[in-house]
């Protein structure tokens, strides 16, 4: 039941979103872009603040996206509004509304719903994950140099030698995958590898918006460590999630 009603709330949500969406928006400078991606995060969150309020009266909601560290116990509604909201600021398609619920710093339901292409990607801890009500499963690949994979930047402000390190990490990981793509948003990614779309994502930070994402691969059959190979967990520095036949040779490459 709380699957379904959370599945309803995140679909209101996009209409919400979509209706305010064009695909010729082209803001003229940074005051603007900064006004809209507060003016989207604000009408989702007008939407799905109530709605969530009503499927779990308890659980408390904390939409700050780029957040990390731990919560404390009990429920909490993790909410990323417009997961890549700069994306469609800028009239592209590729954005979503993400929604977790965190119980004792655990996800267990998880909701990434992308308007556009209308795929609705949804996990239950323990009960599997699907894309619009069918079954999704991680790739069955077992080598990387066959393999698509995906980091991106989990929030602004970085200093010089974080971007160093990223680029250090996009450098060794093109050497030894196929593909490799830098973008948000992050669930976005996150649904691609559960789906077994692409094979796997990396963060060389864990922000806690990302746990629905997380929740997906893992019902998908992926695994998701932190960047020592320890089980993710929400307050986890990084992470890797990847299909099993990968996620030992991708963390190597990432730790060398």
């Amino acid at each position: 039941m709380t699957h379904d009603l959370l599945a309803t709330a995140v679909r209101e949500a996009g209409a919400r979103m979509l209706a305010r969406y064009a695909t010729e928006s082209r803001p003229p400078g940074l005051p603007e872009v900064l006004a809209n991606l507060h003016d989207n995060d604000a009408a989702v969150a007008e939407v799905l603040r109530p709605a969530l309020a009503a499927i779990r009266p308890e659980a408390r909601w904390l939409d700050d996206e780029h957040g990390s560290g731990a919560l404390a116990p009990g429920e909490w509604w993790l909410v990323d509004p417009v997961g890549g909201n700069v994306n469609a600021v800028h009239g592209m398609p590729d954005w979503n509304i993400g929604v977790s619920l965190v119980r004792d710093g655990r996800p267990v339901l998880a909701a990434v719903y992308a308007p556009v292409p209308d795929e609705l990607f949804t996990a239950v801890d323990g009960g599997g994950a699907f894309r619009n009500g069918a079954p999704l499963r991680v790739s069955a690949k077992t080598a990387l140099d066959g393999a698509l994979a995906g980091t991106g930047q989990a929030r602004p402000g970085h200093d010089a030698a974080f971007f160093e390190r990223m680029g250090r990490s996009f450098t060794a990981m093109s050497a030894a995958a196929l593909y490799v793509r830098i973008s948000v948003p992050v669930s976005h990614q996150l649904a691609q590898v559960a789906a077994g779309r692409m094979d796997l994502h990396w963060q060389l930070e864990n922000v806690r918006s990302h746990a629905a994402g997380v929740l997906l691969v893992q019902e998908a059959g992926g695994v998701v460590t932190d960047l020592d190979g320890k089980p993710w967990d929400l307050t986890s520095e990084g992470y890797l999630a990847a299909a099993p036949g990968v996620h030992a040779a991708a963390l190597e490459v990432l730790t060398a």
